[in-house]
């Protein structure tokens, strides 16, 4: 199988690189082909512009959404960006591996979406949900918070983690066709001890093992915890 790790994180020694390290290792040592796009360490641009484009449609009005269209249909996208797409058409698997900010992605992995996720060739008319580009594929946000557990269960002080989700879950992975697994949640690992870190590694380890068994979830069912 193909897995594509996205991870968005400013430092190379977090842990939420840590997890991305051990699902490259783990997956990778199952046999599986592993693409890893690091979005801080590509210094890569979440800014939509005309610099996604070799050429342009309209050069006097710039409209992201046609000059996608326009680029699917020449081949119009520059290098940086087809190198995306292509990982992003290609994975069986695709995981991201963020801190939760602000209750949503940092801003560089909705800029990844936001320039990868491209009309026409990844979605687009009959293109979406279960007629999507990734019907079949999976996906699987793996990702830390703040705060502890309660902080994110019903009634909690944040309220369901599930709410906080489906944006992403639903208006971007499902979206395009993916069919979404639970989330692996690491609540608040800057007050673990070690020891706990490490544990949080290994059970992420033992769920890559079986993650291609894993049925999808329907979004806003699972509880965080």
């Amino acid at each position: 199988m193909k897995v594509l790790i996205v991870l968005a994180h400013p430092e190379p020694h977090s842990f939420n690189a840590a997890m991305a390290h051990a699902a490259r290792e783990s997956l990778t040592k199952a046999g599986h082909e592993v693409d890893v796009t690091d979005l801080y360490a590509m210094d890569f641009d979440p800014r939509s512009s005309r610099a996604s484009f070799l050429g342009a449609s309209d050069p006097a009005f710039f409209k992201p959404q046609a000059e996608e269209a326009h680029a699917s249909e020449t081949g119009g996208f520059a290098p940086e960006i087809e190198a995306e797409i292509r990982k992003l058409e290609a994975c069986d698997l695709m995981i991201w591996q963020f801190p939760l900010w602000w209750f949503g992605a940092p801003a560089i992995l909705k800029g990844w979406v936001d320039r990868v996720f491209v009309m026409g060739r990844v979605y687009g008319g009959p293109k979406v949900y279960a007629g999507g580009l990734k019907r079949g594929a999976r996906a699987v946000l793996s990702l830390t918070t703040g705060g502890p557990t309660a902080a994110y269960e019903p009634g909690g002080f944040n309220g369901a983690l599930e709410g906080i989700l489906k944006p992403i879950h639903r208006g971007m992975l499902q979206f395009i066709g993916f069919d979404v697994l639970a989330p692996q949640v690491v609540f608040g690992p800057a007050r673990l001890t070690d020891g706990e870190r490490e544990a949080a590694l290994d059970a992420w380890r033992r769920r890559l093992e079986t993650i291609f068994d894993e049925a999808p979830i329907a979004v806003g069912d699972y509880q965080a915890g």
